[in-house]
Parts: structure tokens; sequence; C-alpha cells
């Protein structure tokens, strides 16, 4: 299967209100519609996680923050520009998603891959995708797709076959909170 193949069956299942099991820019992750709270819903299932934890979700190209934040600070471009590793950005006042992936004051956490894979899937879609760790909470995040759990992929619509052989360790992004003011906290 070809990586665009691939991304049109994520795009098939996302459309339907399903699960993906995907590569990112960090770890693997398990995805869904932003914008679709039932879908939201189940990937909380998947992950038996409280839906009162927030998830982060991933976007195409900074231009487009706009369409999911009320006020984008001019410095999260600065810091999008320059960040070296994934940089997750939560920002307050979110809007154009499913109120249950929201944190305290609507945050909502957002990255922009520049991993191949994940940031054709964010173009090829048009609207933000869940990405949260493909494990079950609590459990260690995957370095590896080896290292998930065949809980998580037999519960997920669709499992990408791209990079399922790559065996390097990923890591977790960066995250910070940064406020409309331009304060600056440091989570991850």
């Amino acid at each position: 299967m070809t990586i665009d193949e691939d991304i049109k069956a994520c795009i098939d299942v996302l459309n339907r209100g399903g699960t993906i099991l995907y590569p990112t820019d960090t770890i693997w992750g398990i995805g869904c519609d932003a914008s679709n709270p039932e879908a939201v819903k189940k990937v909380y299932d998947i992950k038996q996680r409280d839906d009162s934890k927030a998830l982060i979700v991933l976007i195409d190209h900074a231009d487009h923050l706009d369409h999911y934040v009320v006020d984008v600070p001019s410095m999260a471009r600065e810091l999008i520009d320059v960040a070296v590793k994934p940089l997750t950005i939560i920002f307050e006042g979110a809007f154009n998603v499913a109120r249950n992936l929201l944190g305290e004051n609507d945050s909502l956490g957002i990255r922009i891959p520049q991993e191949t894979f994940s940031h054709k899937l964010c173009a090829a879609f048009g609207k933000p995708i869940v990405s949260t760790s493909a494990n079950i909470s609590g459990l260690n995040s995957p370095q590896s797709f080896n290292d998930i759990d065949d809980v998580i992929k037999q519960k997920v619509d669709y499992v990408v076959k791209y990079r399922q052989d790559d065996t390097q360790a990923h890591k977790a992004s960066n995250i910070i909170l940064l406020r409309s003011d331009s304060t600056i906290k440091i989570i991850r």
C-alpha cells in the first residue's frame, strides 16, 4: 500500500466518524475528526481515559490557527517557525472543534507536524485531527509501532501501514501554554 492509499483510507474513516492509529512527527497516535464529539468520545474510550483530560490536535499550517483559536498571539507563529523539535502549543479560547476535547478555559493543544505522513494527512483532511498517544491511559507511551498494545490496534477502525517497520524510538512533543498576553508556561 502506498502512502497516498493509506491517507485516502484514513480520510474515509475520519469522514465516517471513525478512529485511526497513525504515525506522527512524534509517537504513534490515535486520531479522529476533532470536530466530531462522538468520534472524540471513541478515542477516550479506546484509551480508557477520563474525558476531563484534554486531547491535542494536529493541523497542517500555522495560517489555519485562526480557524480554531479566538486570539492567536503573534508569538505563536514565531515559536512555530523557530522550533527545532515538535512543539505543541496550548491556546485558550478554542472553537470549531468538539467541546469534549477541550481543557480549562476552552484550551486546545495544537501541533503542526513536519513529518511526511501526518502533515499530508492533515492537509488532505482539511480539519484538525486528534492526536493522542497510542496507549491505554496511565501506561507508557509506545516508542514505535511494535510497542503498541494489541488492544489499541484492535479497537481503532483503521491502522496505517506506513512506517510500521520503523523501530527508531520517538519522543512526545514539547508542550507549552501560550496565553493571549503572550506569557508562556512550559508544561513538558
